[in-house]
């Protein structure tokens, strides 16, 4: 009798685990965030690899940050196909690992970009010069080594898979990994912030100088510290919930809590394209060129100053 009883939980088992997993609609959100996120950034990618006029250290930066957002947009489809089709450890820890490494290199490239625009009102005269484009490529060099590092660490035995007591809100990262990127999001919060009081200020000083009416110098500047303010307020709200749950919850907290704060999260990446690219004139240009054929006739270039930063 025992023996048929331990036959019938057997089978029972292996029904049970037969079973598809039912889907959550939180799930389904991301992939449709990650697939929005996708389409966005490919369009941008492919105006600036096919437009050849694009390539001073501005667009280099905007480049590589779509790139990123592509890669995170990628990972949330991915991440959807491996839990509900092929949901095994290594598979787990290359899709964490794929997230890390691209949305860390999203932050650290709206960082640059916030660093480029500061060099380009402080050092104006030599800005355009070679070296700015050298060192735009270093530093995106050294932006995707510390994200592919980042982005590494769960494979080489940096996860909680024989720990579930030092897991974080995301299963297999551990507490303390979670808490350390966290930390991080909040250093790069703050020294964008000061990059931007700097910007504002500069911005101030150029248009006291260079205004001939006094109404011009009061619209300008007023632009370039509202197009500021709304840059930091997404950015803010997209990732300050997700940071700051990070270093207070645990995997023991509910899943809908870390559900919650990873959307706006990716949300950013969806933002980032309207923000830093279609904004952008030259590339308003190239896609009126590449959908129609042709520009607009009220379309103009305007020459870039110190409030578009």
């Amino acid at each position: 009798y025992s023996q048929v009883c331990e036959v019938e939980m057997y089978e029972r088992m292996s029904i049970s685990a037969s079973l598809p997993l039912p889907v959550s609609p939180w799930d389904i959100a991301l992939c449709v965030t990650g697939t929005l996120i996708s389409c966005e950034n490919a369009i941008v990618i492919a105006i600036l690899f096919y437009t050849p006029t694009l390539r001073a250290p501005m667009f280099i930066l905007i480049g590589s940050l779509a790139f990123a957002d592509l890669l995170a947009g990628l990972g949330l489809i991915l991440n959807f196909v491996f839990i509900y089709m092929l949901n095994t450890e290594f598979v787990t820890l290359i899709s964490v690992g794929l997230l890390i490494a691209a949305f860390s290199a999203s932050v650290l490239n709206i960082l640059a970009i916030t660093v480029d625009r500061y060099l380009s009102l402080y050092n104006a005269l030599t800005y355009h010069t070679e070296r700015m484009v050298t060192f735009t490529y270093v530093m995106v060099v050294l932006i995707w080594l510390v994200c592919i590092i980042l982005g590494l660490l769960p494979v080489l035995g940096w996860n909680c898979l024989r720990d579930e007591a030092s897991c974080s809100i995301c299963r297999p990262v551990t507490k303390n990994n979670a808490v350390v990127l966290a930390v991080t999001f909040l250093l790069v919060f703050a020294l964008m912030m000061q990059l931007y009081l700097q910007i504002c200020k500069i911005a101030f000083r150029h248009a006291q100088q260079i205004a001939v009416q006094h109404q011009f110098m009061a619209i300008s500047t007023t632009k370039g510290v509202s197009t500021l303010s709304v840059i930091l307020c997404t950015f803010a709200a997209c990732w300050m919930p997700f940071a700051m749950y990070s270093i207070v919850a645990d995997s023991s907290y509910p899943m809908i809590y870390t559900y919650a704060t990873v959307l706006p999260a990716t949300c950013n990446s969806v933002i980032n394209p309207i923000i830093y690219a279609y904004r952008n004139p030259d590339i308003q240009k190239s896609l009126w060129l590449a959908c129609c054929g042709c520009v607009p006739s009220n379309f103009s270039l305007r020459p870039r100053t110190s409030s578009d930063v």
